[in-house]
């Protein structure tokens, strides 16, 4: 079942055609449901728009308005100018407030030197509240806050030839995710293992049409095994394919150009899920070991990315240290800096701050960045060894992996 959900996926990192037609996903809300004790997130950070005076051509209003940063960088429209200039690329972070991002994520970027009009790069950090749809039995029943479970959410999307889908899905893709794990929030709250055959939602893809199998509403082989944490992982890639359904459809309508690379990360009951569509790279270094957690996918590694999408870590089966992290980057990152140079990294800044210090992780997403980018020297942007540093969009997630942070 999971090769032909993955056939779709290749699709998210190209900029042309689209998937054999499926039926319509489901229709999304306009908002995250959030957990109840969540406060509300800040509205995404405003595009960058025109001075007074004249009227810009159209051209340039649309180019400017398609300009945005994700919404926790809570950039003020002097941010968003300082954000979009390719001649100083300060690095930008979340305002250090109190009021951290979950877990006490680190995160920054940077604009390129120039590669492309506007950073293409896009970012979403959130803690997504699921309600369940119905119970196992099928039967419909009435939905309750107290029977719905979280997942904690950060994804990272390099947009290619423009950044419009990579910002549709730093605002989407969760929400597909979302939608494709309510009809198993039971099973997943169930101990026991799950059915064999789990009931079809009507309306929902796969319910009118047995040939196509989608997640959580086909019947499974007896001879594959079904655990929770398949189901999971079938849900994140149902989700992979309906996004990039979504995507196709805005293109066919012109509202949409290019494509995007996705890296996402999903934490659902004491379980990391790791999915990559593109080159962008996860690697955990926990007690200074390096394990990798994506596959980079070109258009030449076509055939392997077919075979991989999501890898997981069980995070109880190891007793994690505060320095023990997930790294998350786009390749503006992992162009100039290796795995073990980002370790390197890791071990020099986080031993420089006190353990319960939760800026310490903005601090390391700041150097990595500073570090791939490098300074302005000699017509360009030079590291110390006087290499070329990155002159590509660079973001980049730092995750601790000592369990869930909240807000302060």
């Amino acid at each position: 079942m999971l090769n032909r959900v993955r056939s779709a996926v290749a699709h998210l990192v190209s900029s042309g055609g689209a998937p054999p037609p499926r039926p319509k996903s489901p229709d999304l809300p306009n908002s995250t449901s959030a957990p109840p004790a969540a406060p509300p997130q800040a509205p995404r950070s405003p595009p960058a728009r025109a001075g007074s005076g004249s009227a810009a051509p159209a051209k340039t209003v649309e180019a400017r308005a398609s300009f945005s940063r994700p919404t926790f960088l809570q950039l003020s429209p002097g941010g968003l100018r300082r954000a979009d200039d390719h001649a100083g690329r300060a690095v930008q972070s979340p305002p250090d407030t109190g009021r951290r991002l979950p877990w006490s994520t680190g995160y920054a970027e940077v604009i390129n030197a120039g590669k492309s009009r506007h950073n293409e790069d896009q970012a979403c950090c959130e803690v997504v509240y699921v309600e369940g749809r119905r119970s196992v039995s099928g039967a419909p029943r009435e939905p309750s806050r107290g029977q719905g479970l979280c997942f904690y959410y950060w994804g990272l999307f390099d947009g290619h030839a423009g950044g419009r889908a990579a910002e549709m899905a730093s605002r989407l893709l969760h929400r597909h995710i979302r939608e494709q794990l309510k009809d198993l929030v039971e099973i997943l709250q169930d101990p026991s293992p799950p059915p064999l055959c789990l009931p079809s939602t009507p309306g929902a893809p796969g319910s009118s049409d047995s040939s196509h199998l989608v997640g959580p509403q086909s019947c499974w082989s007896s001879q594959k095994e079904v655990t929770h944490e398949s189901l999971v992982v079938g849900a994140i890639e149902n989700a992979f394919q309906l996004m990039d359904e979504q995507m196709a459809r805005e293109r066919r309508g012109h509202q949409v150009e290019g494509g995007c690379c996705a890296l996402v990360v999903v934490y659902l009951l004491g379980k990391v899920y790791v999915a990559n569509a593109g080159d962008s790279r996860a690697i955990i270094v926990r007690n200074g070991e390096i394990i990798p957690m994506s596959r980079e996918f070109t258009p030449e590694t076509e055939r392997q990315r077919l075979q991989t999408l999501v890898r997981v870590y069980d995070l109880t089966q190891y007793e994690h240290c505060p320095d023990d992290v997930l790294v998350l980057g786009t390749d503006g990152l992992w162009d100039v800096t290796s795995d073990c140079e980002v370790a390197a990294t890791v071990d020099r800044v986080l031993s420089a701050y006190e353990p319960n210090d939760p800026s310490r992780y903005t601090a390391l997403a700041q150097a990595l960045v500073l570090g791939a980018r490098g300074t302005p020297r000699d017509r360009g942007w030079r590291l110390p060894n006087n290499k070329l540093g990155s002159g590509d969009d660079i973001s980049v997630f730092v995750i601790p992996l000592g369990g869930p942070g909240s807000y302060s």
